[in-house]
């Protein structure tokens, strides 16, 4: 901190909040600390009596809060991501598209060990919209070092981006539907309908549907069926559980694909299966799915509409915050289940 003559101030970081009283109009603050001094403020500053002001000089190496918070987010920010404008030196990243948002955390904390950095985000693998809030960025301090920033801006160039948002793609869905019941016309399909809401909240499709009963060949030929038309993931309905007649995860196996899990650690969604066929995600759906408003589907299928390939970790991953709160108002997609 310098006290120095206010005409030679100009550029500098003014360290106070300066009042100014005009008797009988105004009292109140004329400058606000951490504003720059420009050529046009020397003329008031010396009308309220301010011949000298205490400032930071900007040539001594320091960066103010404001020109830091831009840089910050500049350095971080991946695809899918707005900035607000800088306010007090905080500045806000914002969701410039509906997507799926992805956070490094091991490099966020990495970061935010920096001394005088305060980088903040909302919890990370869910879906947002357009305009969703998802962060913020600032300096502690007023001015702060340019090796500071020098440091975040190597953590973000090595390890970046820190928070982007995965944006989702058309894609076509195939279902397959198990259980006899519903191959025989004993009771209705209440799946699809729930699947096609589904789908089109990903901005997916259903192409069709094949019923194939509780047979397990006739599982694995819908599925490739499917697969053999291009589409982006195939859903199985059904089957999911150690019941006899529960065929489907022995109908996913037959296709000979890369099975990544049966079994999460997520409640509702805890027969929930998925393989790669080809590298197309085959997922099996339980129960849950067809009632529950919120489920291990909703974690788990917006990433892989991404392109994003799941694997045994990232299932593990979800077992915290994969208690769903059954919440009287789902507040989905800013539910995480633990959050």
């Amino acid at each position: 901190m310098d006290k120095v003559k206010v005409i030679d101030a100009i550029g500098m970081v003014l360290c106070h909040d300066i009042t100014e009283i005009v008797p009988g109009e105004f009292k109140g603050r004329a400058f606000k600390k951490g504003h720059v001094i420009k050529e046009e403020d020397v003329e008031h500053l010396l009308r309220i009596g301010k011949e000298h002001i205490y400032v930071w000089n900007l040539e001594d190496g320091y960066v103010h809060e404001n020109d830091a918070a831009l840089r910050m987010v500049q350095a971080a920010a991946g695809s899918g991501i707005s900035f607000s404008e800088v306010k007090e030196g905080k500045i806000e990243l914002i969701a410039n598209t509906k997507g799926v948002l992805k956070i490094n955390i091991d490099a966020l904390y990495e970061l935010n060990e920096v001394n005088e950095i305060c980088f903040a985000t909302i919890h990370g693998n869910k879906l947002v919209e357009e305009g969703k809030l998802l962060g913020g960025a600032r300096v502690i301090p007023l001015v702060v070092r340019e090796e500071i920033l020098q440091r975040f801006e190597q953590i973000c160039k090595e390890q970046g981006p820190i928070i982007e948002v995965r944006q989702l793609k058309p894609s076509k869905i195939g279902v397959v539907t198990t259980g006899s019941e519903i191959l025989k016309g004993r009771i209705q399909d209440k799946f699809l309908p729930v699947l096609k809401e589904k789908a089109k909240e990903l901005d997916g499709e259903i192409i069709g549907q094949v019923l194939t009963g509780d047979d397990k060949e006739a599982i694995t030929k819908a599925i490739l069926d499917f697969i053999a038309q291009d589409v982006d993931m195939v859903m199985v309905t059904g089957g999911m559980s150690v019941d006899p007649d529960d065929c489907t995860p022995s109908g996913i196996l037959g296709c000979g694909g890369e099975v990544v899990t049966y079994g999460t650690p997520v409640l509702p969604g805890a027969m929930f299966m998925l393989s790669y066929v080809n590298n197309i995600p085959v997922v099996g759906l339980p129960g849950c799915v067809m009632y529950g408003k919120r489920t291990v589907f909703d974690l788990a299928v917006p990433r892989l509409l991404t392109k994003e390939k799941l694997t045994k970790r990232d299932f593990v991953r979800m077992s915290h915050g994969g208690q769903c709160q059954n919440c009287p108002v789902c507040t989905y997609p800013d539910c995480g289940f633990g959050e």
